[in-house]
């Protein structure tokens, strides 16, 4: 293994970066001197490439599952303090994971702008326009990325484009939900200008990514603008209206087509593909989080891929230690699988009788429960959990190797078709019923000739399950329709326990499960935004939440957009 050496600040610290493949391997011998680093077009893609991994680290590891399903109710984990308190709904400013996640995320909020300003502040003149826009266009998807994510969750953020400056003035307000989306936007769609139209190396983001991930953009964003492009006072204040800002319903489909014309980009023909370490970067990947590969001794800790061993429910399926006993599909989701489903069943969750070739490979393969005794809490997550050294010659104890999807071509295909139902009731376009049926029939199931959202809400749970999404579809629902989304939460059978029973030869709720389930709270409008971590509250007091669990916040001055919106979809 080679070593790469890259100039890279986060707020007051530095990293370093060692790894073997792909675009993160590579030298740069150039000066460590921030003034003096950036003299080439590889100086300045190098600058870039911590961008893909460790500066979501803390994010990955715990809180990408954790809220994006465990929120959601796909996951059922008892004993998870990093899970259940979301599942259940209790969480407090005191909560495990809150201020990992909401530092992790301000972690690339704040490598962003470093990379940005040092792009454009340190480059010398053998640097290329096109380098230097491609960078910062990296970086500001990243950038909008996070700030989607953190709008998404907490319902404000603190916008900032100087990391420095913040540093020096922390105790500031917040900005509100639509400024963050629009913040979000603008840099997503400097990125569909000025990313490259093919990916520099494997791996790296391209103009496509930016139009995919701009389409999941407008469609929260249709949510919560009433009408037309945001001009700062057009709010949506009724948030059982029932309908969607069509201006952003519009761009979302347009962005979509932007992504599903690109023949560099298809679906794997297999779905159970995309989850194996041989596959990373497939042509359906549109972003994915670049974990090195190898042990933490050799790599360290921040680069290595460790949702595994939150997953990993022994040693036979995943290497060294293993958290993912007790960490279960809930009984809602496992019970939601269409009988005919089969083929996302069995490649998302372990249950009774599944046999995987893949792991225990010298045993002659893995057939759960029957290899070694089923959980007893439910049936395991096997998305991301892909066997141990010996089994693919790359997984090590906590650092399994597999990337992490973060946006992929079957999302992109569920938005265009969300974005043409719009607020219809159903639809039976064409586009529409092509790109949902393509999702649909590549995993055994039969086509439809209409659908409607609930059609759509079963395709992305199902699809995207254990993939950290189905928590922000339901709160991009509760933008219009937010009784409908506290009323579902409140009857998914939470925190329920269940487990095979040989007898009737299938699995079972709990005899002494009484609904809600033990410590499950109420979901109400509050619950579909989070508490600030008492760490973070503590340190600026504007943090603190109000009575309805909201920020105090203030408006964002914006400047001039560099890219026209229109421009992108002429």
């Amino acid at each position: 293994m080679k070593s790469k050496y890259l100039y890279i600040s986060i707020l007051l610290g530095g990293l370093t970066l060692s790894g073997c493949e792909d675009f993160l391997d590579q030298e740069n011998t150039t000066s460590l001197n921030q003034e003096s680093f950036f003299d080439s077009d590889e100086a300045v893609e190098a600058a870039t490439a911590p961008l893909y991994n460790y500066v979501w680290a803390n994010f990955n590891e715990k809180f990408y599952y954790g809220m994006g399903d465990g929120r959601a109710n796909n996951i059922t984990a008892q004993w998870s303090s990093y899970i259940y308190p979301y599942t259940n709904m209790n969480e407090t400013s005191l909560s495990e994971g809150l201020d990992g996640a909401w530092g992790s995320l301000y972690s690339v909020v704040a490598q962003s702008n470093n990379t940005i300003n040092n792009i454009l502040n340190y480059s010398a003149t053998s640097v290329s326009e096109t380098a230097k826009q491609q960078g910062v266009a990296e970086a500001r998807f990243m950038r909008g990325t996070a700030y989607w994510y953190l709008g998404s969750l907490w319902g404000a953020a603190i916008i900032y484009e100087n990391t420095s400056a913040l540093v020096n003035n922390y105790v500031v307000p917040a900005n509100p939900r639509a400024d963050v989306f629009e913040f979000a936007l603008r840099d997503l769609e400097y990125a569909a200008k000025y990313l490259p139209k093919t990916a520099t190396a494997k791996g790296r983001l391209t103009q496509t990514s930016a139009y995919g991930m701009l389409s999941r953009v407008y469609l929260s964003m249709a949510g919560i603008i009433s009408d037309g492009a945001y001009n700062g006072s057009n709010l949506a204040t009724d948030f059982n209206r029932g309908t969607r800002n069509t201006y952003y319903l519009d761009l979302a489909k347009k962005a979509a087509l932007q992504v599903v014309g690109n023949s560099a980009y298809g679906l794997m023909s297999d779905y159970g593909d995309l989850f194996t370490v041989d596959n990373n970067n497939c042509k359906e990947a549109l972003f994915q989080l670049q974990w090195l590969q190898g042990s933490t001794d050799a790599i360290g800790w921040g680069g290595n891929q460790a949702i595994t061993a939150f997953f990993g429910w022994s040693t036979m399926v995943a290497d060294g230690t293993n958290w993912g006993g007790a960490t279960c599909c809930s009984w809602d989701l496992f019970n939601e699988y269409d009988s005919q489903d089969a083929i996302r069943k069995h490649h998302s969750v372990a249950s009774y009788g599944e046999y995987y070739p893949e792991m225990y490979v010298k045993g002659g393969g893995y057939t759960y429960g029957v290899t070694e005794t089923a959980s007893t809490n439910g049936a395991n997550i096997k998305k991301y959990v892909v066997g141990t050294n010996e089994d693919n010659g790359v997984s090590y104890k906590q650092s399994s190797g597999i990337n992490t999807h973060m946006l992929r071509l079957a999302e992109v295909y569920l938005n265009l078709s969300e974005a043409i139902l719009g607020n219809d009731a159903s639809t039976s376009d064409a586009t529409a019923l092509y790109y949902y049926n393509a999702v649909r029939t590549r995993a055994g199931m039969p086509a439809k000739t209409s659908i409607s959202y609930e059609d759509l809400r079963y395709e992305r749970r199902i699809e995207l399950a254990f993939e950290g999404q189905y928590w922000f579809d339901l709160v991009r629902r509760a933008y219009y329709k937010q009784q409908e989304v506290i009323n579902y939460l409140n009857n998914q059978n939470r925190n329920a326990g269940y487990s095979y029973s040989s007898e009737v030869g299938e699995y079972e709720i709990s005899a002494s499960y009484v609904a809600p389930g033990k410590g499950v709270a109420t979901a109400t409008a509050k619950s579909l935004t989070l508490p600030v971590s008492d760490v973070d509250q503590n340190k600026n007091h504007y943090l603190k939440s109000s009575a309805d669990g909201g920020l105090e916040t203030v408006a964002y001055t914006f400047g001039d957009k560099e890219v026209v919106t229109e421009d992108l979809y002429k």
